[in-house]
């Protein structure tokens, strides 16, 4: 974490899956859906994705907006397989330390991810303390689009401009992290946020987001 003297890190962006959670069961339950639609001669494209992604719809309503027609089994099918993925949602046990170490130091903390609708709830009931939000399905641009930076920066209380950040209290940052180069660290950087890369396989500079909290209550702590 680079030092930057008198610059005090007042707000946190965390990225969500691979950074606060995971998911202990994968079905993949929309890669299903788009097979499926191929399968049918439907379409399909990396558009799909982004739709799905970005338009604040339940799982059934992105299948019937793609055209995807889906039998009531195969319906329930994919819905069940959906379920399953959701309830084996999980926070990372350095997660849950980290952002308690750093709410009682007074940072406060947002989170930024790309995700469908249905795995927004998921995240908002892992983390209840977390207010700040800013979901690709909600505001219909993804990472690392600059305007969902821009979001969740509003939302911490700050004002952002594509020529950089500053928050409500002079000299104070945000910094992001997450699992991410190009979304979590390179994204945030292009518009102004201190952006860092989570590396959970230990080969990278940050390897936990305990290491990470404690860099930031370091640097704080040293203004």
């Amino acid at each position: 974490m680079r030092q930057e003297v008198g610059h005090k890190i007042s707000a946190i962006v965390f990225d969500g899956f691979g950074t606060l959670v995971r998911i202990g069961q994968r079905t993949n339950p929309y890669s299903a859906l788009f097979r499926e639609g191929r399968r049918q001669g439907v379409a399909v494209s990396p558009d799909s994705t982004h739709f799905a992604m970005t338009a604040n719809l339940s799982f059934d309503q992105v299948a019937d907006h793609l055209g995807i027609e889906l039998s009531s089994s195969k319906r329930a099918e994919m819905n069940d397989a959906l379920g399953k993925e959701l309830a084996s949602i999980e926070p990372y046990p350095d997660a849950l330390e980290a952002i308690d170490q750093l709410l009682q130091a007074g940072v406060a903390i947002g989170i930024c991810s790309n995700l469908a609708q249905p795995y927004g709830p998921a995240i908002r009931k892992v983390f209840p303390h977390v207010q700040c939000h800013a979901f690709s399905f909600e505001l219909g641009v993804m990472k690392p689009d600059p305007r969902i930076y821009l979001s969740i920066c509003r939302e911490l209380g700050g004002a952002a401009s594509l020529d950089g950040f500053e928050t409500t209290r002079e000299n104070d940052r945000v910094v992001m992290i997450g699992d991410s180069r190009k979304c979590d660290r390179d994204g945030p950087r292009a518009v102004g946020i201190e952006g860092y890369h989570l590396d959970r396989s230990g080969m990278g500079q940050i390897s936990d987001l305990m290491q990470f909290a404690n860099l930031v209550t370091e640097r704080n702590r040293a203004i």
